[in-house]
C-alpha cells in the first residue's frame, strides 16, 4: 500500500543538501550582519534628524540627545549585569548536570557525546538570549532617537533590530546543530558503516536540545520574575496610587521595568524558542534514525535541518518586504505590515516545503514499525510540514483577535472596567478560557493529519513546520519589547507629545505581535512534546531485552500505573504556575515598599527636582529572580528524573501526557488573558472608551480599573504562561535523553507489574 504521490523528479544525493544547509545558515548570520550594519549608521545627534519647523528648538533637542543616551546607559548595564550574574549561576548547574548525564546516560566511560552535545546547547541558548539582548538595549535609544523624525524610521529601526535577532539566532543554531553532527557522523558511524550506531548517534545529538531547553526555562523564569516584580511595582504605585504616567522617570521602578523587557521578553523569548528549533529538529532524527528506508539516504537524514535552512532563506526575502518594500508612514500601518510578514512567509515557503521534501527523502519509505507494508511518500512529508506551517500562522491570527484591542473581545473587557476592577478580572479569565477552544481544535487537527500520514515523525516535521518561519516570528516578537524600551525612553527624555505618540504607535502593535508570538511558542511547544514523546517511546521499547523494556502496545490509560501519573501529571502545570506567580508577588511586594519608601522619604521626586535611586529597584529585581527562578526549575527537572527511576519508563509514559493536555490549555488562557488585559488597559488610555458618552481616559476609575486586570495578568502572560511552553518540551527531551537509564533501573516496577513479561516495564 502507497500513501502519496510518487514520480520520477530531481533528487539531491551526497552532500548536495548539506551544504546548501551551510549556506543557508551563513546566509542567515551574513542577512543579521547586515541589519547591524544599518542599524550602526544611525547617528545620535541633534544635526542628524530632519527637524520639522513646528518641533522644539535645536536647544532643546540637543539636550534631548543627552538624555537618551543617560537614559539607554544604565537599561544596557542593567541587563547586561542582570544576564552576567544568570549566566555564572548557571554555569554551575551546567557543570553538575553535565556530570550526571556522563554518569547515567553515556555507555562508557569514554563516551562524552551525549554530555557535549548538552555542554554545547546550552552555551548556544545562552549566546542566543545574550545576542537578543545586547541588540535590544543597542537599538532601544536609537528607534526612540528617529522616532522624532519620522514613524517610519522609527519602525524600520526597531524591526531591523528584531531580524537581527531572529537570523543570527536561527542560523547560528541551525549551523552549530548541523557541525555537530558532522562532527559525530565521523566520530561514530563513518569508521566502519554500522547502521547499529545511527540511532545511538541521534540520541547522543539529543542532548543538544535538553541544554538549550533547560536554559531557557531558567532564562524565561528568571527573566519573567524580574521583569513583572518591576512592572507591577511601577504601575500600583506609580500610576494607581500616585497617578503618574506611564514610564514617568519620577517612578524609582522605571529603569528596572524597561530592564526586563530586555531580559525576559528578548532573552528569555529567544532561548524559549531556540529550545523549540532544537528539539523539534532532535526529535525528528531520533525517530527517523530507526527507519531502514533513511539509514542509507544521507539525504532523508538531512531533511529536518534543511526545513529551516529553506526557512531562513524564505524569511530573508519576506523581510525585505517590511524594510525595503513598505513605508509605514501612518499608524494603521504598522500592525497590518507586522501581520503580513507572517503570511507572506507562509505563502511563500508552503511550494518551498513541498519541493524540499521532493528532493531529499526516498520515493517510498515505511515509517510505521508495526505496519511495514504502509508506505508513505514525500507528499506526506510536505503535508505534515505544510499542516503545520499554517496551523501555527491561524493559532497566531486567533490569538491577535482574543488580544488585540481592535476587536470585540478585549473592547469587552475594556467596557467591563465601569463597573470595577472585579468585573474586568472576570470578563479578563472568561475570554482567556474561552481562547483556548480554537487553537486546541487546530493542533489536534494537525496532530491527528501527521500522525496519521507518518506516525509520530510526521508530528515532528508537523512542529518543524509550524518553526520554518521562525526567523520572521522572532523578528516581529523582539520588536515588541523593543518598541516599549523606545516609549519609555521617549518619555523618560521628554521628548514631546508627538514622539510619544509614535512610539506608543509601535508599542501598541508591539504588544499584540508579542502576543502572537506567544501562540507561535504555545503551539509549537505542543508538537514538539508530543513528537519528544513519540521519540522517547521508540528508544525505550528499542532497549535490549533484558531490562524493563517498555511494550508501545500495553500504553494505556486504563493501565493504573499510566493513570496514576497521568493525572499527577495534569497536575505539574498548576503547581509549576502557582511557583512562578508566588516568586512574581514576592519580588513585587518588596518593589512596592522600596517604591513608596522612595517618594514618601524625598518628596522632591514627585516635584521633579531629584531623580529616583533606580539602582535599588535594579537591585531588588534582580536579587529576587535569581533566588526565585531555581526551585520551579528543580520541579521541571527532577520530577521525569524521579519518576522514571522508581518507577521505570511506564510511569513516564503516563507522566508526559498528563503534562502536555494540561499545560498547552493553560499555557494558552494565561498568555491570552494577560495580553487582553494590557491592551484594554491601552485601548482606555487612547481614549477610545465612552461611557454616557463621556470619554474616559488615564486617571478615570475605569483606567484605574483596567491598570489593576494589567497588573494580575503580567504574570500570568510574561512569567508562568510563557515558562508552560518549556515545561511541556523541557518534560519530554529529559526523559528522552534518560529514557534507557529509566529502563534499566525503576526499583519499584516489579512490585507493581501486572502479569506482564518479567523483563517488561
Amino acid at each position: 500500500r502507497v500513501h502519496g504521490i510518487h514520480s520520477n523528479y530531481i533528487k539531491m544525493e551526497g552532500n548536495a543538501p548539506n551544504i546548501l544547509v551551510y549556506i543557508a545558515s551563513v546566509s542567515g548570520l551574513i542577512y543579521a550582519l547586515y541589519n547591524f550594519l544599518e542599524l550602526r549608521k544611525i547617528n545620535i545627534s541633534p544635526e542628524a534628524l530632519l527637524i520639522e519647523e513646528e518641533m522644539a528648538p535645536r536647544a532643546l533637542q540637543t539636550s534631548n540627545v543627552r538624555k537618551i543616551t543617560e537614559i539607554g546607559d544604565p537599561i544596557s548595564r542593567g541587563a547586561s549585569a542582570f544576564l552576567l550574574q544568570e549566566y555564572k549561576s548557571l554555569s554551575v548547574f551546567i557543570f553538575i548536570f553535565a556530570v550526571i548525564l556522563f554518569v547515567t546516560v553515556e555507555k562508557t566511560m569514554w563516551d562524552l557525546y551525549t554530555t557535549v552535545a548538552f555542554v554545547l546547547g546550552a552555551l548556544t541558548s545562552i549566546l542566543s538570549g545574550f545576542i537578543g539582548m545586547k541588540i535590544a538595549v543597542y537599538t532601544n535609544y536609537r528607534t526612540a532617537f528617529v522616532a522624532q523624525s519620522s514613524l517610519a524610521s522609527a519602525f524600520t529601526t526597531a524591526y531591523r533590530a528584531g531580524c537581527v535577532m531572529g537570523f543570527s539566532l536561527v542560523s547560528l543554531g541551525l549551523l552549530i546543530l548541523h557541525v555537530l553532527i558532522a562532527i559525530y557522523w565521523g566520530l561514530i558511524y563513518a569508521k566502519d558503516k554500522n547502521i547499529k550506531d545511527l540511532p545511538w548517534l541521534y540520541e547522543s545529538i539529543a542532548g543538544f536540545g535538553l541544554g538549550g531547553s533547560a536554559i531557557a526555562l531558567f532564562a524565561r523564569v528568571g527573566g519573567g520574575i524580574y521583569t513583572k516584580a518591576a512592572d507591577v511595582g511601577a504601575d500600583l504605585v506609580g500610576k494607581i496610587e500616585k497617578d503618574l504616567p506611564e514610564d514617568s522617570p519620577k517612578n524609582p521602578a522605571t529603569i528596572a521595568d524597561n530592564v526586563g523587557d530586555n531580559v525576559g521578553d528578548i532573552a528569555g523569548m529567544g532561548a524559549d524558542l531556540f529550545g523549540s528549533l532544537a528539539e523539534s529538529t532532535c526529535a525528528a532524527l531520533v525517530i527517523s534514525a530507526t527507519f531502514k528506508d533513511f539509514q542509507m539516504k544521507q539525504s532523508a537524514m538531512v531533511y529536518p535541518l534543511f526545513i529551516s535552512a529553506l526557512g531562513i532563506i524564505v524569511c530573508i526575502a519576506t523581510s525585505l518586504v517590511a524594510t525595503r518594500f513598505t513605508k509605514v508612514d501612518q499608524e494603521d500601518k504598522i500592525q497590518t505590515t507586522l501581520k503580513n510578514q507572517l503570511l507572506i512567509s507562509s505563502l511563500l515557503l508552503t511550494p518551498a516545503l513541498f519541493i524540499a521534501a521532493y528532493v531529499t527523502l526516498p520515493s517510498t519509505m515505511s515509517v510505521f514499525p508495526d505496519d511495514p507494508a504502509y508506505l508513505s511518500g514525500p507528499l506526506s512529508a510536505a503535508v505534515c510540514t505544510i499542516s503545520g506551517l499554517w496551523c501555527g500562522l491561524l493559532i497566531g491570527y486567533i490569538t491577535e483577535y482574543y488580544t488585540s484591542h481592535s476587536n470585540r473581545p478585549v473592547r469587552e473587557v475594556a467596557e467591563a472596567c465601569e463597573t470595577g476592577a472585579a468585573t474586568n478580572i472576570i470578563y479578563g479569565l472568561a475570554l482567556g478560557y474561552m481562547s483556548t477552544v480554537v487553537p486546541i481544535f487546530l493542533l489536534g487537527t494537525t496532530a491527528f493529519i501527521s500522525h496519521k500520514l507518518m506516525g509520530m515523525y510526521g508530528v515532528a516535521l508537523a512542529a518543524l513546520g509550524m518553526l520554518s518561519n521562525l526567523c520572521i516570528g522572532l523578528a516581529i516578537d523582539a520588536y515588541g519589547p523593543i518598541s516599549d524600551n523606545a516609549g519609555g525612553i521617549a518619555e523618560m527624555s521628554e521628548l514631546g507629545p508627538e514622539v510619544r505618540r509614535r512610539t506608543d504607535a509601535l508599542d501598541a502593535a508591539g504588544n499584540t505581535t508579542a502576543a502572537i508570538g506567544k501562540g507561535f511558542a504555545i503551539g509549537s511547544a505542543a508538537l514538539v512534546s508530543l513528537s519528544l514523546y513519540g521519540a522517547y517511546v521508540t528508544r525505550v521499547s528499542d532497549v535490549p531485552i533484558t531490562n524493563h523494556r517498555l511494550n508501545p502496545d500495553k500504553i494505556s490509560i486504563t493501565n493504573p500505573l499510566i493513570f496514576a501519573w497521568l493525572i499527577v501529571g495534569a497536575m505539574l502545570p498548576y503547581a509549576f504556575s502557582a511557583m512562578t506567580m508566588k516568586s512574581v508577588g514576592k519580588a513585587a511586594l518588596q518593589m512596592v515598599k522600596e517604591v513608596r519608601q522612595q517618594l514618601q522619604e524625598n518628596p522632591g521626586i514627585i516635584t521633579g527636582d531629584t531623580l529616583p535611586n533606580y539602582e535599588r529597584c535594579v537591585a531588588i529585581s534582580t536579587v529576587a529572580s535569581l533566588r526565585e527562578m531555581f526551585l520551579p526549575g528543580a520541579m521541571v527537572i527532577l520530577t521525569p528524573i524521579l519518576v522514571g527511576i522508581v518507577f521505570g519508563p511506564k510511569a513516564v509514559a503516563g507522566l508526559l501526557p498528563g503534562i502536555l493536555v494540561s499545560g498547552v490549555q493553560m499555557a494558552i488562557s494565561s498568555s491570552n488573558t494577560g495580553g487582553a488585559w494590557d491592551n484594554a488597559k491601552k485601548y482606555i488610555e487612547a481614549g477610545y472608551l465612552q461611557v454616557n458618552g463621556v470619554v474616559k481616559r488615564k486617571g478615570s476609575d475605569e483606567h484605574r480599573a483596567a491598570v489593576i486586570g494589567d497588573t494580575v495578568g503580567d504574570p500570568l502572560k510574561d512569567t508562568s504562561g510563557p515558562s508552560l511552553n518549556i515545561l511541556i518540551k523541557l518534560s519530554a527531551i529529559l526523559s528522552l535523553v534518560f529514557g534507557e537509564f529509566f529502563a534499566k533501573l525503576g526499583f519499584l516496577v516489579c512490585a507493581l507489574r501486572e502479569n506482564n513479561s518479567p523483563q517488561e516495564c
